[in-house]
C-alpha cells in the first residue's frame, strides 16, 4: 500500500489535495490533517474518484458540537467513515489493511478505544495545527508510541503546516510513524515535506517470533 503524507496550508479550497493527487497517481491513499476538507467534502469525494485513490482527513461540520468529524473516502468517491470526535473509534478495511482514525487531542484525552474492535493495522491520526511547545511534540510522539505497541499496529500522524493553537507564538508542524513494535521510523518537526510510505507484509513464516499484524515492511521517502 501506498499512502501519501501531506502537511498542507490552511486554506479555504483543496488547491493542494488536488496537487498532491495529480503528482502520485499511484497512490492509494492520501493522508491530510484534521479539519483540512472545510466544507469541500463533496469536492473531495469527486477527486478520490476522478484519481482513485482513498482520502483520509478531518473536516468540520460548523452548526454542530463538537464540530471536527473524521473522514475516509474511498477510491470511488463514496464516504465510508465518518466520526464526531471524541466518540468512540471505527474501522474501515482497505486492500487487506484494517484502518482506524485519531483526531487531534483524541490521542491524549482518550486514547484509541472501542471494546468492540478486535484488532487494527493502522490507525491515520489528523492533527490541526503544530505543536505548541517541543514538550508537547514529545509527548504525543510517546502517546502514540505507547498505542502502536498496546494495539500491536502501525501509528501516523500529520498536522497542518501553519496555524497555532489558541494563538500561540509556536506553532511546530509534525508528521510521525511508528511501527507495530513502537520503532519511530518518521518524526518529523517543522518540516513540511510530503511523505511517501510504502507498506507490504512481511515474513509469513509460522517459526517467525512476530506476530502477523507485526509483520511489517515500511519504507519512506524522503526518509530524513
Amino acid at each position: 500500500m501506498k499512502i501519501i503524507i501531506g502537511q498542507p496550508r490552511l486554506e479555504q479550497r483543496l488547491l493542494q489535495l488536488e496537487a498532491e493527487l495529480k503528482q502520485h497517481p499511484d497512490a492509494d491513499v492520501l493522508f491530510f490533517p484534521e479539519g483540512y476538507l472545510n466544507q469541500n467534502v463533496e469536492e473531495a469525494c469527486r477527486l478520490a474518484a476522478e484519481n482513485g485513490t482513498m482520502i483520509v482527513s478531518g473536516h468540520r461540520r460548523l452548526d454542530e458540537r463538537p464540530k471536527d468529524r473524521s473522514i475516509i473516502i474511498t477510491k470511488a468517491g463514496e464516504i465510508v467513515l465518518e466520526k464526531a470526535k471524541y466518540t468512540p473509534a471505527e474501522t474501515i478495511e482497505e486492500q487487506g489493511w484494517v484502518i482506524s482514525t485519531l483526531l487531534c487531542d483524541e490521542l491524549v484525552l482518550q486514547g484509541f478505544r472501542n471494546e468492540n474492535i478486535e484488532s487494527v493495522d493502522i490507525i491515520m491520526h489528523s492533527i490541526g495545527v503544530g505543536m505548541f511547545s517541543e514538550e508537547q511534540y514529545s509527548e504525543w510522539v510517546e502517546e502514540a508510541r505507547k498505542i502502536a505497541l498496546q494495539h500491536q499496529c502501525i501509528v501516523m500522524g500529520t498536522s497542518h503546516a501553519d496555524g497555532s493553537y489558541r494563538d500561540s507564538d509556536i506553532s511546530i508542524p509534525i508528521a510521525y510513524c511508528i511501527t507495530p513494535d513502537g520503532e519511530v521510523v518518521l518524526a518529523s518537526r517543522s518540516d513540511t515535506r510530503t511523505r511517501t510510505i510504502l507498506l507490504g507484509r512481511g515474513s509469513t513464516d509460522p517459526s517467525s517470533q512476530k506476530s502477523v499484524q507485526n509483520r511489517v515492511n515500511i519504507t519512506i521517502v524522503p526518509y530524513g
